[in-house]
């Protein structure tokens, strides 16, 4: 047996080992999959998401689809990328590139691109067929509580309470 084939084993094992893997998804867990779309595939720091559009996504008479749904499911893609309990969307420079309609299904990938202490950078693309209908960065920051939890108003004035007493 030569070195080549023992590599090949190896790589074979490994490759046994990955698709044993589940990755748990720790975010969104009550998410309504059919206005959100659902996983299709999941690695860390990436997510390919299924959106079959409905009824209740159209907007006018010619079947349009609101972009507010688009975008409502590249952020649980994004989301879902980062995977984090909890996980908070703070900007997203977003470009609505072609319009959906009632009836298309629309691909999602999410890649996170960059990661900074609890920041993190998420790129999402979706198409339908080979056209790119969506394009959007997103900017999010992990959290240690829940973001209903966090009480950042009250935090902040505790804080400047205990720096300038006169106020």
């Amino acid at each position: 047996m030569t070195d080549d084939y023992k590599i090949d084993d190896e790589e074979l094992k490994l490759h046994e080992y990955r698709e044993e893997e589940q990755i748990i998804i720790h975010t969104h867990q009550k998410i309504n999959h059919d206005l959100c779309g659902e996983i299709e595939k999941v690695d860390i720091g990436y997510v390919e998401l299924k959106l079959v559009t409905l009824p209740d996504m159209v907007a006018d008479d010619m079947g349009l689809i609101h972009g507010g749904f688009i975008f409502s499911a590249a952020d649980y893609a994004a989301m879902v990328a980062i995977n984090e309990k909890n996980v908070v969307l703070v900007a997203c420079d977003a470009q609505f590139l072609s319009p959906a309609k009632f009836g298309d299904v629309i691909y999602f990938k999410a890649k996170v691109r960059h990661k900074e202490g609890r920041k993190r950078n998420v790129n999402v693309t979706a198409f339908v067929g080979e056209i790119k209908i969506f394009e959007a960065e997103f900017k999010t920051v992990v959290t240690d509580r829940h973001v209903l939890k966090l009480h950042l108003l009250e935090e902040e004035e505790e804080n400047i309470s205990s720096v300038n007493p006169d106020l």
